[in-house]
This record gives C-alpha cells, structure tokens and sequence, in this order.
C-alpha cells in the first residue's frame, strides 16, 4: 500500500522560542520515524501547498486570520503564554493546513492509498476565532470541512493526549462530522467530558473518551473495541481523518499516560480499515519527547502501509477500564440514538 506524506521546510521556521516543547526539531524526529519505517517506494512525499484564504474561511474567522497574519508579518510574539508566533509562522500555518488538502487531491486521483499530513504548528486546539495550546489553524477541520463540504460524511478521531477543544467546538452542532477523542482528563485544555455530547443536529455526533493519568493500552484498546469501533460503524463515514498527537506515550514530559508505539499502532490501524484505501487521513499533532515521536511515527506509518515496525511493546494494566461503561452507555447502551 502506497502512503502519501506531504510536508514543507517553511514548516521547520515555525519558532515558538527557545526551549518551547512544539520545536522545529520535532519535525526532524518525525522525518526520522519515516526513514525508520523502510517503506521504500511504499511512501510518496508531496510538497504542501498554501490552504486558499477561502477555504480556510470556511473553518476560521476572516479576523483571526487577519490578526494571525498581521502578529507574524509584524515580527511575531505571544498569542498566549503556551502560543507564540515568529515572523513565518503564518505562512508555515498555511503550508499546514494546505498539506491536507493536497493529500485529498491526490488520493482522490488514486495516487495512494493513505495520506499523512507531517507538518507543525499542529492544529486541534485552534478555535475558529482563537489560536491556542500551540495552535494557529486547525489542519484537520479544516480538511473535515473541505470534504463535509462536497458531501461526505467525516470521522475525526483525536489520539493526542490532549482534548481536540477547538475541532470539538468547529464542529459541535454538525451532523456531518464525527469527532470522537481519546485523552488524558483532567488536563489542558480541560475540556472533554463524557456529556459533551453535540448540540441541536450534532448532538451525538460528539464523543469524549477521558482517560486516566496511567492509562495504558489496555485501556486504549478497549475503548476502541467497545466504543470507537462501534460509534464509527454506526455513523458510517466515507472518510476517517486521525489527528495523530503521540503525546500520550509514556516518555512525554508533558503528559502522564503510559502508551507505546505499539499502542498506538494497533489502534490507529483498526479503525482506519473502517473506510476504504485512498479515504485515509492522519494529521500530525502532540508528541514532545523526540524519540517517542520517531518511533510511534514509524510504527504507525508501517501499519498503515500494511507493514510492520514495532520498537516496543503494547502495554497493559493501568486504571480506568470501569470508566468506558459509562461512555458507552451515553453512546450506545440506551444512550443517544443514530446520528
């Protein structure tokens, strides 16, 4: 299976500031991961192109963008105390969020089989009027957008180990979007309770999974047995977007879950088999621990291609098993019908 990777060096020039956790020297292990991975002719690079201001219209206000564009042209600086901009920051965020509707095109032309989206800054705690937590444009809603849009009926699910806040509040009232999210509660951007479930025609189409500090891939792996899996199948998508943020591995040092490569691995592939080959998409998020992010990028971009690269061990243990019999009674057991 052939996997497409788009990516810019506009995007290494994204400069948060000295000692920031989202560095450019992220993208040079996620690089890494992909050399690791020996795919070979298997991965296809496409050079990501600038996101059209209309189409990013459609997920962000005209005055954010306006305001991120002018902080940047101006030299940058702080949009918060976690979110800082330099002077290429914007045109990096546009390369971003451009890269997912390149790998759209491509595999809507049959060129690959999966497309993965390698860039930064991320993007899942952008609000549609406010960049945040690293953020400035949401890649992966605004892809979800693009093809909600022409028709399609989207799953997006969160992996990163903090709560997708701003895909969450783009899409909340939407029917047409699926965003399903998996992380560490309570924690940043402490959003993300199960009872947050959508509101007017979405309602249901929003699913908060909260796990545990500790949680390991026990967990994860019965979450998405008893309750992605199921959601997914039900709502059934034409295509499934992953905002793949490895920052719930277990070497982070900003989080406190216990995940592996491996974990993540297994689960990303499950639920991408859930669609066709050439509707597969994975945005790079979270993952600040350097070698962490090298080898769950490898393991997940092999599983992907339908190889195999495991550098650790699934894990198992850890608390918060009891807590999915709740969520899945608000989903599924009685709980909210079709959506």
């Amino acid at each position: 299976m052939t996997v497409l990777v788009a990516t810019h060096d506009l995007c290494r020039l994204h400069d948060p500031g000295p000692g920031h956790p989202e560095s450019p020297d992220r993208l040079g292990a996620v690089l890494a991961g992909v050399e690791a991975a020996e795919l070979g002719s298997d991965v296809l690079w496409l050079e990501a192109t600038s996101a059209p201001r209309s189409v990013l219209e459609r997920t962000h206000t005209a005055h954010s963008l306006d305001a991120l564009a002018a902080l940047s042209e101006q030299g940058g600086g702080a949009i918060d105390p976690d979110t800082w901009v330099s002077s290429d920051s914007y045109e990096a965020a546009r390369k971003a969020a451009g890269a997912g509707l390149d790998l759209i095109a491509a595999l809507d032309q049959g060129k690959g089989d999966a497309g993965w989206s390698i860039v930064r800054p991320p993007g899942h705690h952008a609000l549609s009027d406010q960049q945040m937590g690293f953020c400035l444009i949401n890649n992966a809603a605004v892809a979800a957008r693009f093809l909600a849009d022409r028709g399609e009926r989207v799953a997006i699910v969160d992996v990163d180990a903090h709560h997708g806040n701003g895909t969450q509040d783009i899409f909340y009232d939407d029917p047409n979007v699926l965003f399903v999210s998996l992380h560490q509660y309570p924690w940043y951007p402490y959003t993300g309770d199960p009872e947050e479930v959508g509101s007017g025609e979405g309602r249901g189409a929003n699913v908060n999974i909260p796990l545990p500090a500790g949680a390991t891939g026990q967990m994860f792996r019965a979450a998405f047995d008893r309750i992605v899996g199921p959601v997914l199948t039900r709502f059934s998508p034409t295509w499934i977007l992953v905002s793949a943020g490895f920052d719930g591995h277990r070497a982070d040092p900003i989080t406190d879950l216990g995940l592996t490569s491996a974990d993540y691995s297994d689960s990303i592939q499950e639920i991408l088999q859930l669609v066709p080959a050439g509707k597969r998409l994975l945005f790079l998020e979270g993952g600040y621990d350097l070698v962490a992010l090298r080898d769950c990028t490898a393991a997940v971009l092999a599983s992907t291609a339908g190889g195999f690269h495991r550098p650790e061990s699934p894990t198992t243990g850890g608390p918060g098993l009891d807590g999915l019999t709740q969520i899945r009674q608000i989903h599924l057991d009685g709980g909210i019908g079709d959506v």
